[in-house]
């Protein structure tokens, strides 16, 4: 089943709102109370709408494997709880989430029950509700479901701003002094009203100190900071890339690029890998290797069937296919890999990633800032002209002739025959 983009919108709109009252019902009846458990203001937890858009797509390519649906759904739905969880803290540096947020792979005695009780859960309305919602959905008149998609969006994005504020610029006694400053009594209000609601949810949600902000300022990317995961990520990238032409080099005695992007060598998957990896095995990192290799061996195949998920449905094309080796998952991935990906993760977590961590951290304050931001800038052009390559690529066979100075400069600037040779793997899938 093909879905628009705003089927999507639509559908992690819903999936958010079922999360959120399910959420909600679950703590009125542990708690005898009702608490608002969403980061949003809105009725919603983003992070169940985003958990369900994934099986959304993913699930389908596993029909009549009941089982790997069932593992895929506890897979995914623990590693976004846990991304959500470090995302949240990323957004609002000012809060301690950590004595309350434990969404996170082993956090927990029940970590493991919970994980696969939400799999479950997940699983089923796939099963039973999503089929209802798709009918529903797709019943809605195009311009209806665009006008609502926007207008829930926008929305969202002002509750968002607002909701990042007010956890950043603190409540109580700063914000009566702020007022005194020239604050708002509006800005003051709505922030007070925020902490208010999570104090209720996250009774042991805490504001840190000025001292430590101070004191994180003196090291650049300290700790699991935005800055140390941009870094990790192109450093990764660049290493994966290097290793995979070395490793077809050896094997098939050629050089092939491996890279992800049109400019450099950067792989993308091992960069985003690396990132996944990082933030999801932390709560793993002092527990013993066989559960560290355990979760890398799940996390990392999952990870790669939803990337060959993803450019099948984004760009049409597939860069690995492992059809012709034994205990493969739809061509996308195999044991062997998975094996690989354990092994990877064991490495990752115990030797490379707190290695690679204090290297990052002896970079100076500025400098550090400085490469940050301008590498950044970079792949996001970069991954801009990559995806417009690739998507004029696709549908070149059916429309040789430009349709704009746009399509016009891509056919002159990465032709078939240029594409063909930076990415000798992809193929053309037809949807």
């Amino acid at each position: 089943m093909e879905y628009t983009l705003y089927d999507l919108a639509l559908f992690w709109l819903i999936y958010a709102f079922l999360g959120w009252l399910v959420e909600a019902g679950y703590f009125a009846v542990t708690r005898r109370g009702f608490y608002d458990r969403g980061f949003l203001s809105a009725p919603l937890v983003a992070s169940y709408g985003v958990t369900a858009l994934l099986l959304i797509l993913v699930l389908p390519t596993l029909n009549g494997l009941p089982v790997l649906q069932f593992a895929f759904c506890t897979v995914i739905a623990t590693v976004v709880e846990t991304l959500a969880a470090v995302l949240a803290r990323l957004l609002t540096p000012g809060v301690q989430w950590e004595r309350t947020k434990k969404r996170a792979i082993g956090g927990g005695k029940w970590g493991l029950v919970a994980s696969l009780a939400v799999g479950g859960m997940f699983y089923l309305s796939y099963l039973l509700v999503h089929p209802l919602l798709m009918a529903l959905v797709l019943m809605i008149p195009t311009l209806a479901e665009m006008i609502v998609v926007w207008v829930l969006l926008g929305l969202l994005a002002v509750d968002f701003a607002v909701s990042v504020y007010a956890l950043r610029t603190g409540a109580g006694a700063s914000n009566t002094r702020r007022q005194r400053e020239g604050r708002t009594k509006l800005a003051a209000g709505v922030s007070n009203f925020v902490w208010r609601r999570l104090r209720k949810a996250y009774p042991g949600i805490e504001q840190e100190s000025p001292e430590t902000d101070e004191e994180d300022r003196a090291v650049f990317a300290k700790g699991l900071c935005w800055d140390k995961l941009i870094w990790v990520f192109f450093l990764t990238a660049l290493g994966g890339d290097l290793i995979e032409m070395c490793w077809v080099r050896l094997v098939s005695h050629v050089w092939m690029s491996r890279s992800s992007v049109l400019y450099g060598p950067f792989s993308l998957v091992w960069g985003l890998g690396a990132v996944v990896l990082t933030v999801t095995l932390q709560p793993l990192a002092q527990k013993a290797d066989r559960y560290v290799f355990l979760a890398g061996f799940v996390i990392g195949g999952v990870y790669e069937y939803m990337c060959s998920v993803f450019t099948e449905i984004v760009f049409g094309t597939v860069f690995w296919d492992y059809s012709h080796m034994v205990l493969n998952i739809g061509g996308r991935t195999n044991v062997l890999f998975c094996f690989f990906w354990g092994v990877l993760a064991l490495a990752w977590v115990k030797f490379f990633y707190p290695w690679l961590s204090k290297g990052i951290e002896a970079v100076p304050v500025l400098l550090g800032k400085c490469i940050t931001w301008v590498l950044v800038a970079l792949m996001l052009c970069n991954g801009v002209l990559t995806g417009l390559a690739m998507l004029r690529h696709q549908a070149r066979p059916s429309h040789p002739q430009p349709a704009n100075q746009l399509e016009a400069f891509l056919d002159r600037e990465y032709p078939d025959d240029f594409m063909t040779h930076r990415w000798p793997n992809m193929r053309q899938v037809n949807k």
